[in-house]
């Protein structure tokens, strides 16, 4: 009791911080379980369930003050999976040691840009170029500009995919880099993508009978209310400070990922 009462207090900081954000968090979740003793297979499955549980209570939030765009989270979503599944194909040419670094790397560079200063592109015209698609978040409309946004999304996709995570730290700056959407509205829209993929992922993990219903369930409490709580602080927030948050999360978890890479390779 005293072992999962302690475990929560950490899960629930976690599922506030990352979905003010819209990381999800999932790899978060796995290692404070797997520290808990959780045997791993389990601490997978159980991470996802929680991850889902999170995104949906947060997606709720976000979705009543009109922040999820589901145009584009059904863009966004459709070719990050289908490139995710590329890039998981050709991994294998890659070391377990190069793909971390890749991925440390990656976490700079996402927290980096989140911190320069980007127009968003909202519409100001009815006549609209090949290309160029509109998207209505609560009273806004954004013009999309395809021919950046697609190729910044396969980008992404693939190399998420390569490196076997969801891309919560990459969905969020591609919505406001490629397609210039508001924070809030990328970080709502985010909630939803990542929502699709825990659930996913779940289902492939339960199938197995990895599923523990002793941890998961009041877990997934937890989380649902540090989702909903999270989302609520995100659209209180200012957009600037959301940005600076999510780039010190990300440039935290690259450090970590360093540190495991050089680890594992007995480096250090």
């Amino acid at each position: 009791m005293y072992s999962i009462l302690v475990t929560g207090i950490f899960i629930f900081i976690v599922a506030i911080t990352m979905t003010m954000v819209g990381k999800g968090g999932g790899n978060f979740y796995v290692v404070i379980l797997a520290i808990s003793g959780v045997p791993m297979h389990e601490a997978a499955t159980t991470g996802q369930f929680i991850l889902f549980s999170a995104s949906v209570a947060a997606m709720i939030v976000f979705q009543k003050n009109k922040s999820v765009s589901w145009k584009l989270a059904v863009i966004i979503g459709t070719f990050t999976a289908l490139s995710a599944l590329g890039g998981g194909y050709f991994s294998h040419l890659i070391s377990g040691f190069s793909l971390k670094l890749i991925f440390a790397v990656m976490l700079l560079i996402a927290g980096a840009v989140m911190l320069m200063p980007v127009p968003e592109h909202k519409s100001n015209s009815k006549i609209k170029h090949f290309g160029i698609i509109s998207i209505k978040s609560g009273s806004e409309v954004y013009d999309i500009n395809l021919w950046i946004a697609m190729p910044a999304t396969v980008v992404t996709g693939f190399c998420s995919g390569m490196v076997g995570v969801s891309g919560g730290s990459f969905l969020v700056p591609l919505m406001v880099l490629a397609c210039g959407v508001s924070m809030h509205t990328a970080v709502g829209t985010a909630s939803t993508l990542i929502a699709t993929t825990a659930v996913m992922g779940f289902a492939g993990h339960a199938i197995q009978g990895d599923f523990n219903p002793s941890w998961a369930v009041p877990l997934a409490a937890i989380t649902i209310i540090g989702g909903i709580l999270g989302g609520k602080f995100a659209l209180k927030t200012k957009p600037k400070h959301l940005k600076k948050l999510f780039a010190y999360t990300n440039w935290l978890a690259a450090v970590f990922m360093v540190i495991n890479a050089l680890h594992t390779s007995k480096i250090v």
